[in-house]
């Protein structure tokens, strides 16, 4: 197998570079909102955590995960891919994450996103490999074992050396990790990350604000499609790719765009946010009605939270008991 996988200049591509550039203008000319960005970020971590992991086949719903059950890793299996990915992710994001692609930062990645579900986790695959369609049809022969260490190497080396533009480094780098498939399991979501590795990196990930990966998922059938070329010319998957960063760049600008300024709320931390929110939604609820929608928290951070959402005169606190309830006041929230 060799690694020559080239693409086009079309005008699609070239488009949607500039495009892609003025956006990135447009976005650091909006006014400064720190606490909108910064719970924007976290936000866009958890749909990127989520729709990586349906993209290979979990069924969990925006509505079934929230910032507070991703806070402690579940025990049930869907959440905790979820949970693995959107650890890797922030890993990505800190100080700890590596300048330059190595095999150890690969093999990093797959051992954070597979940890507690596979046995493999952190290992390239010792046996053959092939990628299934829906009807059990193989339609890709992944290279054989003994060819991994080499086509790593080639593909590291092409990466790091790369001059063409950032985002067509980000698509050519996916599309090439999936076509060495290292990995028994994960290379979907290895993959993605490094495309997110290499956005970031390279200033083009428009600040961890956007979630490619939830127009891959909603446009799985092209993705997936695309992903099996077999052809060394992969600039439809290069366009599909761009069309996609560019999509979902603009929906997050014109969201921030929507926001006036930053109220007292915007910088409550998650938990205390989600907190407040079934407060208001309710006239009132006592300690155990919470207690009962944050099991996984320990009561004594639950009492730490409302203690400071009353401070911050975001809820008031009736009674001084056990049978205290709590209401939230309107025109601080």
């Amino acid at each position: 197998m060799k690694l020559d996988y080239f693409y086009r200049k079309t005008d699609i591509i070239q488009k949607n570079l500039r495009q892609l550039e003025v956006l990135k203008q447009a976005l650091n000319l909006l006014p400064p909102l720190p606490h909108i960005e910064r719970n924007l970020r976290r936000q866009s971590v958890l749909k990127s955590s989520l729709f990586s992991a349906r993209i290979e086949g979990n069924r969990l719903n925006a509505s079934d995960i929230s910032f507070v059950n991703m806070e402690r890793k579940p025990a049930n299996l869907a959440k905790l891919e979820i949970f693995n990915i959107s650890r890797a992710i922030n890993f990505l994001y800190s100080s700890s994450g590596p300048a330059i692609l190595s095999k150890e930062f690969l093999l990093e990645l797959h051992k954070r996103i597979m940890q507690n579900i596979s046995p493999l986790a952190g290992v390239f695959r010792q046996e053959p490999s092939a990628i299934f369609n829906q009807a059990g049809v193989a339609i890709y022969l992944s290279p054989p074992p003994k060819d991994i260490p080499f086509l790593l190497e080639e593909f590291i080396k092409s990466i790091n050396s790369n001059i063409n533009p950032i985002p067509v480094k980000a698509a050519i780098s996916h599309f090439t990790f999936e076509k060495i498939h290292p990995f028994l399991d994960g290379n979907g979501r290895v993959g993605r990350l490094i495309s997110t590795y290499i956005l970031k990196n390279g200033a083009s990930d428009f600040r961890g604000l956007v979630s490619l990966e939830e127009y891959l998922d909603n446009n799985r059938e092209s993705y997936y499609y695309l992903l099996n070329n077999q052809e060394k010319d992969i600039t439809p998957f290069v366009e599909f790719f761009l069309e996609g960063l560019m999509t979902q760049a603009e929906k997050t600008i014109e969201e921030i765009r929507n926001y006036k300024e930053e109220r007292k709320v915007d910088a409550l931390l998650p938990r205390r946010r989600e907190i407040l929110e079934v407060i208001q939604n309710h006239q009132m609820v006592s300690f155990d009605f919470i207690r009962r929608r944050f099991m996984k928290i320990p009561e004594s951070t639950l009492h730490y939270d409302l203690n400071k959402l009353s401070k911050g005169k975001f809820i008031r606190k009736l009674g001084n008991t056990r049978g205290a309830v709590y209401s939230a006041n309107r025109e601080e929230s």
